[in-house]
């Protein structure tokens, strides 16, 4: 079957009122729209045209839904789930576990008989959680540690008072003693740090986008750690179709813009800073990968792929001028049309998309057919 689908579209704090509608083509209702989800995710499933959610099809009959092959290699669970994504201010600085943390991590949480909705729970399931985010237009972001010379170079050149023993534990490779030491300050030793480096930022010199993030970083959150956290972080600017890609360990934080985001079925973040959700420091320590990053940047093959290596999704970019495209593939998969206008066409159906429009392909359809004027992003299992 392809069929179309109805999604949720989640109002966190951080969303931006018009950046999803305008993309729909709907009027905004002044409240923020951080992110359309297409998946079968528990808490926000699509719901298919028969009016069951999607998770509940999986759940039902896996192998119908997902193939034979896909729901035995992930146990008859989703393998992924799709975002437009749209941030009107910073999202926390955050990462995500790795499969043998995520299931550690579920067991504790289950035994210590923490409600699996609750505020303070760290793992929501038992998977980890990599995830590629691709531009629509210009997007902002951290995203991994810069390297060392670099950042050392950064702290020299803004010579913030009060930063002379993070210098130095830069200086000596200790990068994850600098990291915990800044995130597990409390607030009121926080504070003077943040004054003093938006005293440094304001002054003019190099590092023009990194004085920007940091100048409104510290006037918006005073007193967080997070905000020091970004001192270590790439800054990167996105054009469209750029993309990061985050597998597990990678700190980062999306700070302005909108995007189509993939990642593994999974609600797991584990937070530290730039938000007032639950923090667990020590827990987010534990799964950071503290190698940097030097190159965070990922570009599309010349057909449109996005090469990550990850096993649980793989996507794919359609780019049409009124003309057709088949796309060979097996096992779920989603398209979503981001411009213009799409034909998403299976054995004997077709579902015609507009911008921020979704279609489902089931495991068993066998390839598909996009026709029309626009671009669309092909999800599969990888």
């Amino acid at each position: 079957m392809v069929v179309p689908l109805q999604n949720t579209i989640r109002d966190y704090a951080w969303g931006s009122p018009t950046a999803l509608p305008k993309l729909l083509g709907v009027a905004p209702t002044g409240e923020p729209q951080a992110e359309l989800w297409m998946g079968a995710h528990e808490s926000a499933p699509s719901v298919l045209p028969s009016g069951d959610t999607l998770y509940d099809a999986v759940s039902f009959d896996p192998a119908a839904v997902l193939g034979e092959e896909t729901a035995e290699r992930f146990d008859g669970r989703f393998p992924f789930l799709a975002k437009l994504l749209a941030a009107a201010r910073p999202l926390s600085i955050q990462a995500h576990p790795s499969r043998e943390q995520a299931i550690d991590g579920y067991q504790r949480d289950e035994a210590a008989g923490i409600p699996r909705d609750a505020a303070d729970r760290n793992y929501k399931d038992a998977w980890p959680k990599p995830e590629i985010l691709i531009a629509l237009e210009p997007f902002d972001a951290l995203v991994g540690f810069r390297p060392l010379e670099r950042t050392v170079a950064l702290l020299d050149a803004l010579a913030p008072e009060g930063f002379g023993e993070l210098t130095d534990l830069l200086r000596n490779g200790k990068l994850r003693a600098a990291f915990t030491d800044f995130m597990s300050r409390d607030r009121d030793a926080i504070r003077p740090l943040v004054t003093a480096l938006g005293a440094a930022v304001a002054r003019p010199g190099d590092f023009a986008l990194e004085r920007e993030t940091l100048a409104k970083l510290c006037a918006d959150f005073p007193d967080d750690p997070g905000v020091l956290a970004a001192l270590l972080l790439n800054r990167v600017r996105l054009q469209r179709f750029d993309a990061v890609y985050l597998p597990a360990g990678n700190v980062h934080a999306y700070l302005n813009g909108l995007g189509f985001e993939v990642m593994a079925n999974s609600d797991n973040v584990l937070r530290g800073g730039l938000t007032p959700k639950h923090i667990d420091v020590p827990e987010l320590v534990s799964v950071v990968d503290f190698e940097p990053l030097a190159d965070p940047v990922l570009t599309a093959t010349t057909d449109g792929r996005y090469e990550t290596g990850c096993p649980y999704f793989a996507v794919r970019r359609i780019d049409l001028d009124a003309d057709e495209r088949t796309v060979d593939g097996a096992g779920p998969r989603i398209v979503c049309c981001v411009d213009g206008t799409v034909d998403a066409a299976g054995k004997e159906s077709a579902v015609t998309l507009s911008a921020g429009q979704s279609a489902f392909l089931s495991g068993p359809e066998g390839p598909c057919t996009l026709r029309g004027s626009g671009t669309a992003f092909v999800v599969s299992a990888s």
